[in-house]
C-alpha cells in the first residue's frame, strides 16, 4: 500500500472517531452554556455563542488538540458580578480586551508561568465558586430568585424552602435526581450518553408534557441581529480594567490547568500552552466582539472529548458547528427548556467544583489551610479578594516553613552542643542568632548543622559568629559550611523545585473543572 493510501486510511480512522465524538461533546455543552449564562446573569444566547466561538476558534487555533473550550462555570460568579455593575455591553468589551492580553501572554511565550499559581488558590477558587453557584441556583430550583450575595442567599433560603413553587421545585429537583442518579445506572453503550442531556431532555419533557406553567429559556428568532455590540466606559474606568485584568488571569490559569490536565488523558500529541494561551485570547476577543461569555479550556467537556474516543482537534471543531446549527436553525426547541431545569444542572455542577478528592490531598501535603482560606474570601467577600487572600496565606506558608528552624544548645563534658535543624533561611536567622547569643565566650563549641536549607543568609549567619567567636578566644568546631550549602542547599533545593512541580502537576492532572 503506498504512502498516500496510508494517510488517507488514517484520516479516514481519525474523521470516523471524531464525528460521534464531537456529537458527544455537542450534547454535553449545549445545556451547560445554556446554564452557565443564566448563572453569569446573562442572555441564554451569549453562552451559546461562547460555545460556537470556543469550538471553532480555539478547535482550530488551539495548542492543545483534545481540549474543548467555551463557557466555564469557573467564571460565572466573576461575570455575573461585572455584568451587575457595568452591564452587558460594557463587560463583552472587558472580554474581548481579556482575550488581547491572553494572546500577548501566549505571544511572549510566559503560558508556563501561570502554572506557579499554587493549585490550592486555582482548587480553593473554583470551589468557592461552586457554593456560590448553588446557593444562587438553589433559590430557582425551589421557584425564587437569587438574592445578591452569598449570605443573603443562605438567610432567604428557609424562607424560599418554606414558600416552596411547586411545578418549577418539582422540575429542578427531578433534574437534580436525573443528574446524580444516570451515571450509576447507565451501563454498557449508554454511559456514552451524557447525564446532563438526558436530566435536560427528561425534565423539559416532563415538563411539556405536564403542561408546568413555568420559565422557559428564551432565544431571539434571529440571533445576528440580536447581538450584543461591546461598549468602552465613558467615564469611570477603574471597574473595566479590573474586569480585564482579572478575566484574563482567571481564565489564563483555568484554560492552561485544564490543558496539563487533558494531556494526562490521552497518549496523543502534547499541548502547546504558549500557542493554546494565545488561541484562548483570539477565541475571547472574538466572543466578547460578538456579545458572547468569556472562554476558557473546560475540562468536564475535555474528558467527554476523550472518553468518546476523539483522536484530532476535528472533534472539537466540529462540536463548534453543531452549536452554530443548533443555535441558528433549532433555536426554537430550546424554548421548550425550563429554567429551573438549567439551574438544577448548574446546582450539581457548582456541588461538584467542591472536589473532596482535592481537599485530601492537599490535607496530606499540609496545603489545606490555603485552600479553605481562598474558599473563605471567594464565598465571603469576592472572587479577586479570595484569590489574594488565598495567595498571601500560600506566601505566608512558604515563609513559616522557611523559618522553621530549630536549634537547640546544650552543655556536656565541658563543651557547648549547638544542634541546628530545620530551613535556616533568612527567616530563621534572628532566632539562630539568639541562641548563639546565650553561649559565653571563650569556650569550646561543636555546632551540628542537620538542616534542609541553607541559604546565603544562614551562611553568612554563621559563619560570621563563628569568626568573631573564635576572635574572643572560643573554639568552634563544624563541617565546612561550603558543603553543608552543597548538601543541604543546592541539592534539596533541585529536589523540593522537583518535589513541588510534580505535586502541582499531579493535581492540575486531576482537574480544574
Amino acid at each position: 500500500m503506498s504512502t498516500s493510501q496510508g494517510n488517507a486510511g488514517s484520516a479516514w480512522k481519525s474523521w470516523a472517531a471524531d464525528l460521534p465524538a464531537s456529537l458527544v461533546v455537542f450534547l454535553v455543552a449545549l445545556p451547560l452554556c445554556m446554564g452557565i449564562a443564566l448563572a453569569s446573569g446573562a442572555p441564554i444566547v451569549s453562552g451559546l455563542i461562547a460555545g460556537v466561538v470556543g469550538g471553532l476558534v480555539v478547535g482550530l487555533l488551539g495548542g492543545a488538540p483534545l481540549q474543548v473550550s467555551g463557557p466555564a462555570a469557573g467564571l460565572a460568579v466573576m461575570v455575573f458580578g461585572f455584568i451587575q455593575t457595568m452591564g452587558l455591553a460594557m463587560t463583552c468589551a472587558a472580554v474581548a480586551v481579556a482575550g488581547l492580553i491572553q494572546m500577548g501572554l501566549g505571544w511572549m511565550k510566559v503560558a508556563r508561568a501561570a502554572l506557579a499559581i499554587s493549585p490550592a488558590v486555582i482548587h480553593g477558587m473554583l470551589a468557592g465558586i461552586g457554593i456560590l453557584i448553588v446557593l444562587g441556583q438553589v433559590h430557582i430550583v425551589l421557584g425564587g430568585s437569587p438574592q445578591s450575595n452569598a449570605w443573603q442567599n443562605l438567610k432567604e433560603l428557609p424562607g424560599q424552602v418554606m414558600d416552596l413553587h411547586g411545578p418549577a421545585a418539582m422540575l429542578g429537583l427531578l433534574t437534580i435526581a436525573l443528574m446524580v442518579v444516570w451515571p450509576m445506572l447507565a451501563k454498557g453503550k449508554l454511559k456514552l450518553v451524557p447525564a446532563p442531556l438526558v436530566a435536560v431532555v427528561g425534565a423539559s419533557a416532563v415538563s411539556v408534557i405536564w403542561g408546568a406553567d413555568v420559565a422557559r429559556v428564551e432565544l431571539p428568532a434571529n440571533v445576528f441581529s440580536s447581538m450584543q455590540w461591546p461598549a468602552l466606559p465613558t467615564g469611570n474606568w477603574g471597574p473595566f480594567v479590573t474586569a480585564v485584568l482579572s478575566l484574563a488571569l482567571v481564565a489564563s490559569a483555568e484554560s492552561l490547568l485544564s490543558a496539563v490536565a487533558t494531556d494526562k488523558m490521552h497518549t496523543g500529541p502534547r499541548a502547546n500552552l504558549d500557542k493554546e494561551l494565545f488561541a484562548q485570547g483570539v477565541a475571547n476577543t472574538v466572543s466578547g466582539l460578538v456579545g458572547g461569555l468569556p472562554i476558557t479550556g473546560v475540562i468536564v467537556r475535555s474528558a467527554a472529548n476523550i472518553a468518546a474516543g476523539a483522536r484530532t482537534r476535528m472533534s472539537a471543531l466540529m462540536h463548534g458547528i453543531w452549536l452554530l446549527l443548533f443555535v441558528t436553525m433549532l433555536g426554537s426547541v430550546a424554548g421548550l427548556v425550563p429554567l429551573t431545569v438549567l439551574a438544577g444542572l448548574l446546582v450539581v455542577v457548582g456541588a461538584k467544583l467542591v472536589n473532596m478528592h482535592h481537599i485530601r490531598e492537599l490535607s496530606k501535603r499540609g496545603e489545606v489551610v490555603v485552600y479553605a482560606a481562598t474558599v473563605a474570601g471567594v464565598v465571603g467577600i469576592n472572587l479577586l479578594a479570595g484569590i489574594g487572600l488565598g495567595l498571601l496565606v500560600a506566601i505566608l506558608r512558604l515563609l513559616w516553613r522557611l523559618g522553621s528552624v530549630k536549634v537547640d544548645v546544650t552543655q556536656a563534658n565541658g563543651e557547648h552542643l549547638v544542634r541546628v535543624s530545620g530551613s535556616l533561611t533568612f527567616v530563621g536567622v534572628p532566632r539562630l542568632s539568639t541562641a548563639l547569643a546565650q553561649i559565653p565566650a571563650g569556650s569550646k563549641v561543636r555546632i551540628d548543622l542537620s538542616v534542609d536549607t541553607l541559604d546565603h543568609s544562614g551562611f553568612e549567619a554563621i559563619e560570621s559568629w563563628s569568626d568573631t567567636y573564635r576572635k574572643t578566644g572560643g573554639s568552634v568546631v563544624m563541617e565546612s559550611l561550603e558543603e553543608v550549602w552543597v548538601r543541604s542547599g543546592t541539592t534539596q533545593a533541585s529536589r523540593s523545585v522537583l518535589n513541588t512541580s510534580v505535586s502541582s502537576n499531579k493535581l492540575a492532572s486531576e482537574g480544574a473543572p
